[in-house]
């Protein structure tokens, strides 16, 4: 497993923008499948982005499409999540996770909190 670290949540009103980071140490997360997936309270957790290893191809779930934007820095080992326009139902605890090609979210870091004030 990966040892993920998150970072960049914070208060931000609706419209504004965050930036969150997910690194790790281990030179495998290069050749890892990275997601964000984000659990609001008292709601289950859900699929935010995710970027794939190779090619670096991205998906996004509804709710978020042509607002974030997921990339990575291999060199850095770090993955980020551009977020912008941000509403209040984007509040959130935000998880990234590392897989193989199989995509079993096997590896998690602690979290960040994001919450988007009306």
């Amino acid at each position: 497993q990966l040892h993920l670290v998150e970072s960049g949540g914070g208060l931000v009103q609706a419209g504004g923008s965050l930036r969150l980071s997910c690194a790790a140490s281990e030179l495998t997360f290069k050749r890892s499948h990275v997601g964000w997936f984000r659990q609001a309270p008292g709601k289950e957790r859900e699929f935010v982005a995710r970027i794939t290893w190779r090619l670096r191809r991205t998906f996004y779930a509804d709710s978020v499409k042509g607002r974030f934007t997921i990339s990575r820095d291999n060199a850095n080992n770090t993955v980020t999540l551009q977020m912008n326009s941000l509403k209040p139902e984007d509040t959130a605890l935000y998880y990234c996770a590392a897989a193989g090609d199989d995509l079993a979210w096997q590896s998690w870091g602690q979290g960040t909190r994001v919450t988007v004030s009306s």
